[in-house]
């Protein structure tokens, strides 16, 4: 076999070997999908100080996992620009609740107030993605 053959066959592999990674979906257009599933906005939510994950939908909105089926919509008042690019986050609340007016703490300290909190109809989004 020449060379261009087996390079030919190896590009050949690897293109199809990536035709199945799917594709990687904006922030809009999973925030489109989370909202699909979102209730109506609630003033506040039992928030013990911990969460199992959290996923960035933007400078204005992220989702928080406190369970396995459990999750939130979270909307911040005003542009929180290190919210996509954190590597962690932290959530600043009074108590055993999270409201509306508490805090998400993003990259080196920028504080971002809480204004509005949905519940996801979490364990409905991944039964109808399957």
């Amino acid at each position: 076999m020449s060379y261009r053959n087996i390079v030919a066959v190896l590009a050949t592999l690897i293109v199809g070997a990536c035709a199945d990674i799917p594709k990687r979906t904006s922030d809009q257009e999973d925030l489109a999908r989370y909202l699909q599933y979102a209730g109506e906005p609630v003033t506040s939510i039992s928030y013990l100080g911990r969460y199992d994950g959290w996923r960035a939908l933007g400078r204005d909105n992220l989702v928080i996992f406190t369970g396995p089926t459990e999750a939130y919509l979270l909307t911040v008042a005003g542009p929180c620009n290190d919210l996509p690019f954190a590597n962690r986050v932290a959530i600043k609340s009074r108590g055993s609740t999270l409201s509306r007016g508490d805090s998400v703490i993003v990259g080196r300290g920028q504080r971002c107030l809480i204004s509005e909190i949905r519940p996801i109809d979490y364990r409905k989004m991944k039964q109808d993605t399957r």
